[in-house]
């Protein structure tokens, strides 16, 4: 089995919050009031899973495994990733900071809504460029032994970094605000 094939199945789960977000962006953009604890939720969900554990995995260890076997940092698809990581890094701050002024009473609706709407169409878009392309060119270049070793520490950097049971309860979260937003709108 191939590594990216985790990366993969993350990104499923990393796909519904994006439509939940959006879901609670366009409302935001469109002035209707919002539960801000479950906005607290998606950026929390966005910023350990998403960031810290999903592309950190890919940083930390996928791409440093591609460039090993030829290809560039700089210039090539890796570059391009570590472009969309980030900027999807400075959208998740704003969206920490709106979210801090909307707690705190003030009317930051229409800045967190701007960059949670931006920040789904760049991962959307991120996501696409790394099922169909970068995986597709790690499945192909890093040899079986590779593909072994790097699910092996895809599971320790989930262990370590993360923390046991971390990434059962954001994939309970996953199917919470699946129920509980989508439900609604399908």
């Amino acid at each position: 089995m191939y590594a990216t094939q985790q990366l993969r199945d993350e990104h499923e789960g990393i796909k519904v919050v994006l439509d939940v977000l959006e879901h609670l962006g366009r409302e935001m953009a469109l002035g209707h009031p919002v539960e801000t604890d479950a906005l607290a939720q998606i950026v929390d969900f966005l910023r350990t899973f998403a960031d810290r554990c999903h592309h950190g995995k890919e940083e930390a260890l996928l791409f440093p495994a591609l460039e090993a076997v030829g290809l560039p940092r700089d210039g090539g698809p890796i570059g391009v990733m570590l472009a969309d990581h980030t900027e999807g890094r400075m959208h998740i701050r704003a969206m920490v900071d709106a979210l801090a002024r909307l707690q705190a009473g003030d009317d930051a609706g229409a800045a967190f809504a701007d960059h949670a709407l931006a920040y789904v169409r760049l991962l959307r878009a991120h996501i696409e460029k790394e099922n169909q392309v970068l995986f597709v060119m790690a499945e192909r270049l890093l040899p079986a032994k590779v593909h072994a070793t790097l699910t092996a520490e895809f599971d320790r950097v989930e262990a370590e970094q993360i923390g046991p049971g971390v990434h059962e309860r954001y994939h309970a979260l996953i199917h919470e605000l699946q129920e509980r937003y989508l439900q609604r709108v399908a």
